[in-house]
């Protein structure tokens, strides 16, 4: 198997960090934009698309600031891939933006790109902030 490439995405977004976090970290959230439906259960997250599921576990929150989160498929092959989303504010004009990190293989890494690209738009819409 080959191995994913990490890449990191910023997205500006206007909108106050304590909402956009209520949007990252929780499954009511997450399922507003990210995907069709998500459930939770403790560090387990159920992501649902068009009927298909993808579990995650959670392996880090910090409150207001950020999540990550590992898709049980990359677990189960003892894979360190993780995808997190991060809060960032600039401490001189208060910009707030959204930091992806994700992992894709070399020949899928444009599609993942734009695959995030069209979430986050998605959350930017839901946020009324497109």
């Amino acid at each position: 198997m080959d191995d994913k490439i990490k890449f990191d995405i910023e997205f500006p977004i206007h909108a106050s960090p304590q909402l956009l976090y209520q949007y990252i970290s929780t499954p009511s959230g997450l399922s507003e934009w990210f995907s069709d439906n998500v459930n939770s259960r403790g560090e387990l997250f159920t992501f649902i698309w068009d009927g298909s599921e993808e579990k995650a576990k959670l392996l880090n929150k910090k409150s207001g600031e950020r999540v990550k989160f590992r898709w049980l498929e990359d677990e189960e092959d003892d894979q360190t891939y993780y995808f997190e989303i991060r809060i960032q504010v600039d401490e001189i004009t208060k910009d707030v933006s959204l930091m992806v990190t994700d992992f894709a293989e070399e020949d899928e890494l444009d599609e993942a790109k734009m695959l995030w690209v069209n979430q986050i738009s998605s959350l930017k819409q839901v946020l009324g902030s497109a």
